[in-house]
């Protein structure tokens, strides 16, 4: 272990700016936290440029070109070209054969995004709205990409107005059966989540259908509310695009009237806008702000809220952020930025999530996807998408509304990505990667690059130095001495330094030749397969 880890010091209780040393270990928690795998270049550079600027730099957010078809299966978008304002063929074979390789082909980009993802917060920011509102990919792959674009655009936004679009995304209305809730027969899914899941949070019961936060009434008024707004044009073979509408004739025109929590508020009449005139009401709880602060909390920072925390960390953010009209840049900058972000405490506090821990292993190891066609590219990614799936995370099939239990269900969290089953498919797909060639189709293979991440080290051909650069990428709270002693004879083959150093040597001067680089990305590869099986790396 480091040093300073021995060091016992009280927790930092504060959202002050940051002033305490910068180095590799600081710049290498803010990018595990922020990105998914860092690479020691990228820690290095963070180091360089200071907490500051690196922040600022992670939230900027990058655009990105739409998902493309990849399967001539798809008779409507050439290979090579986006479906997403496609039209379905009317045969419904045809059409199921279409959605199929469009559903894939989501799944895919969203793998590559992450795999090729830009020095920002962004991809981060996307899942962690994707749990939020858990919305899964509906039967329409164009409302899907438009549901993932919602969150994607507003990663960084405004947090009131997000939901106020959600609210009458067509995605979520087929998702909370919104499409089938209208005056005759009320449909009380959404009015429910919205308000336990997504806005004010559901407190301990109190009473009967009295949930601290709002009330069984407040449900029933919000299903009446919200009324009216239907979906269209879903696998249409003549509209490009699905979407929602509002039918007046749907909707309930009487008043509504809440319940005290909400200032007995009466919510007349408005149409098509009267769902966002709730909405506006939903957003003066005081315990709105404190619910998002909550959650951004758990997934960037610790899953333990503590009274402490509750009072201080999750309440000056909440204060920030209605301060900031519910803006979540404001939000975030100030907790990336903050002195107990950074507090000991917190590193290594959180379990990596499948995706966290399959991009730990291809993008802090530098690895890049082979040069292949689109068809290959998008069948490799979507191997990792089904991988990272059988380890408990399928991108855009949360198993809930509340999203994945690793976020939610007390006391075990993010605890719960290495249970028994779990724990032995992520050593299994860490040593088919770097072991065993990697993702294969069709003979081509996306394995961990071993000599790019050697020789992005600081010193490739010094063996300890090797070892510590291995633990700054990989282990938030560092590694005690016994495993890098272990790592090192892995990594020299039980031979003295030196040897390791005349081998590594022997490649570089002659790197076409297998017989001397052969033996090197073998150590290489072992070492790494060990440390990714240790419990210092299952965690950021």
């Amino acid at each position: 272990m480091r040093p300073e880890d021995n060091i016992e010091a009280p927790i930092s209780l504060s959202l002050a700016p940051y002033t305490g040393v910068w180095t590799k270990n600081e710049a290498a928690h803010l990018l595990r936290r922020t990105l998914f795998g860092p690479t020691l270049a990228k820690i290095n550079n963070t180091v360089s440029n200071g907490m500051e600027s690196a922040v600022n730099q992670l939230l900027v957010i990058p655009t990105y070109n739409p998902p493309v078809t990849y399967d001539s299966v798809d008779t409507l978008a050439p290979i090579g070209t986006t479906w997403i304002n496609s039209v379905y063929p009317t045969d419904p074979v045809q059409r199921q054969d279409i959605e199929n390789v469009r559903r894939n082909s989501l799944g895919a980009w969203k793998i590559q995004l992450i795999n090729n993802e830009d020095y920002s917060i962004h991809q981060k920011m996307v899942l962690f709205w994707q749990n939020h509102f858990a919305a899964e990919a509906t039967f329409d792959s164009r409302a899907s990409y438009d549901y993932h674009q919602l969150i994607s655009n507003n990663a960084l936004g405004n947090f009131k107005q997000l939901v106020k679009d959600m609210t009458i995304n067509a995605s979520m209305l087929v998702f909370l059966n919104g499409a089938q809730n209208n005056r005759f027969s009320p449909n009380e899914n959404f009015a429910r989540e919205i308000l336990e899941l997504y806005t004010v949070g559901k407190g301990p019961q109190i009473g009967e259908g009295d949930y601290t936060n709002y009330t069984e009434a407040d449900i029933q008024a919000g299903a009446k509310i919200f009324t009216g707004w239907t979906i269209q044009d879903f696998l249409s073979d003549s509209v490009t695009s699905a979407s929602s509408y509002f039918d007046p004739n749907l909707h309930d025109t009487s008043d509504k009237t809440l319940s005290a929590y909400f200032g007995s508020a009466v919510v007349t009449n408005a149409n098509e806008n009267e769902y966002a005139n709730y909405i506006d009401i939903i957003f003066q709880h005081p315990n709105t702000a404190r619910h998002i602060c909550r959650k951004l909390y758990r997934w960037f920072v610790n899953y333990d809220l503590t009274t402490e925390v509750e009072d201080t960390i999750v309440e000056g953010m909440a204060s920030t952020l209605v301060a900031n009209n519910f803006e979540i840049l404001p939000v975030m900058s100030e907790l990336l930025k903050s002195e107990h972000f950074y507090d000991m405490s917190v590193r290594g506090a959180i379990i990596k999530n499948p995706l966290e821990f399959a991009f730990s292993v291809y993008n802090s190891t530098n690895s890049s996807y082979p040069d292949t066609d689109i068809n290959v590219q998008y069948r490799m990614y979507m191997n990792i998408y089904w991988s990272c799936g059988s380890l408990g995370m399928s991108y855009f099939s949360p198993p809930s509304v509340g999203g994945w239990t690793a976020y939610y269900q007390a006391p075990n969290f993010t605890k719960l990505w290495i249970n028994s089953s779990y724990i032995k498919l992520r050593f299994d797909l860490a040593s088919y990667l770097v072991l065993w060639g990697g993702i294969n189709v069709d003979g081509n293979r996306y394995p961990i690059d071993h000599f790019a991440f050697l020789n992005g080290l600081s010193v490739p051909s010094d063996a300890p130095q090797v070892i510590e650069d291995m633990v700054t990428v990989f282990c938030p709270k560092g590694l005690d001495a016994t495993k890098k002693t272990i790592l090192k004879a892995i990594l020299t083959n039980g031979l003295p330094d030196f040897e390791w150093t005349l081998q590594y040597n022997e490649y570089l001067a002659d790197a076409s030749n297998t017989v001397v680089s052969d033996p090197v990305k073998l150590r290489v590869a072992l070492t790494l397969d060990q440390l990714f099986k240790y419990p210092e790396f299952q965690t950021i």
